[in-house]
């Protein structure tokens, strides 16, 4: 069965096509009487405007394209919910990418956003795609960067102080007698973990006899978290570090399974401090001491700042930085 076109509504509505579409697009210009004939018969026919079409000859798209590190991370999970709420308030739809930590198909999430033709976008960069998000921005896209501030003056951005972060983490570890911290996560090239390990080199720098030493990772999953643990329980007993500061809660999930399938018991042999606070860190066999990160409000702040972009383009560039907290549990203090 053929859907049902705009000529049919206005067909069994009993009015002209211009009529069903100032119903829809400009309810302000017909009675209220008109408007629920229009409506009695969309839904008798089944009829779905075709707004893709209606978007093109109007030449503007309102949704907005959001990419992100890894999905699957309840962080970032967090932050799309807050920007899907902020921009659901302005009839903005949220159409969301997936990078995986991954340059490739970063890229090939910014060719489809800039083929749709969104108005805005959302990004938590793995590469330098600089270039990329400035063709966006000369075709008319809005682009906020998301998690990390950012390198160019012409582009908003949202962040926390990871390098504060990192202290944070360093230091509460240090305040519990701990003086060989090993920090896990990775890779290097994701700012966001430079900047956290950044932060704890600072902070061992201020007291003797603390160091750090970095165990890079591919990803920043569980699975990397139980492999880097498994490495450096192999190290000598001189070596083995007595706090593991992993540089997302996910990493910090894999940790703490492989020490407890090894008999390494935590706090007591090693401390364990993650960032981002998910739910999962909270919950854990052991609860994760964790430095939070205000997820759902960056989306939020993120989201408002875009779409003043979209809607003024000459609006002012903005970089707001949140401050992270610690949240300290079992994992370092004990029970």
């Amino acid at each position: 069965m053929a859907m049902a076109q705009v000529r049919d509504v206005a067909a069994r509505a009993g009015v002209s096509p211009a009529t069903v579409s100032n119903a829809l697009n400009h309810p302000e210009k017909v009675s209220e009487a008109t408007r629920e004939r229009v409506q009695a018969a969309i839904e008798e026919l089944g009829y779905v405007r075709n707004d893709a079409a209606r978007q093109l000859r109007q030449r503007q798209n309102r949704a907005v394209g959001m990419i992100v590190l890894d999905v699957a991370n309840p962080f970032f999970a967090d932050v799309a919910s807050g920007a899907e709420k902020s921009l659901g308030e302005m009839n903005r739809p949220l159409l969301l990418g997936n990078s995986g930590q991954d340059r490739q198909r970063e890229l090939t999430h910014l060719r489809l956003f800039e083929e749709q033709r969104v108005s805005g976008l959302l990004i938590s960069p793995v590469g330098d795609v600089l270039t990329r998000l400035r063709r966006l921005k000369e075709h008319g896209t809005a682009v906020v960067i998301v998690d990390r501030k950012s390198g160019a003056d012409e582009f908003s951005s949202v962040s926390t102080d990871d390098r504060l972060g990192g202290r944070l983490a360093a230091e509460h570890l240090i305040a519990q007698g701990r003086r060989r911290i090993a920090v896990i996560g990775g890779p290097m090239g994701i700012r966001q973990v430079a900047h956290r390990l950044a932060g704890a080199d600072a902070a061992a720098a201020e007291h003797d006899g603390v160091s750090v030493r970095m165990s890079d990772t591919g990803a920043m999953d569980v699975g990397s978290g139980r492999q880097a643990t498994r490495e450096l329980l192999d190290l000598s007993p001189g070596e083995r570090p007595d706090a593991i500061f992993a540089t997302n809660d996910l990493v910090a999930l894999g940790v703490l399974q492989e020490l407890a399938r090894t008999g390494v018991r935590v706090p007591e042999d090693i401390a364990l401090i993650g960032y981002d606070d998910i739910e999962f860190a909270a919950s854990a066999t052991v609860p994760i001491s964790s430095v939070r990160q205000p997820a759902a409000e960056m989306g939020e702040r993120a989201a408002e700042l875009l779409v003043s972009a979209i809607e003024d383009p000459d609006s002012p560039v903005q970089h707001p930085v949140f401050t992270p907290t610690l949240v300290p549990r079992e994992s370092t203090v004990g029970a």
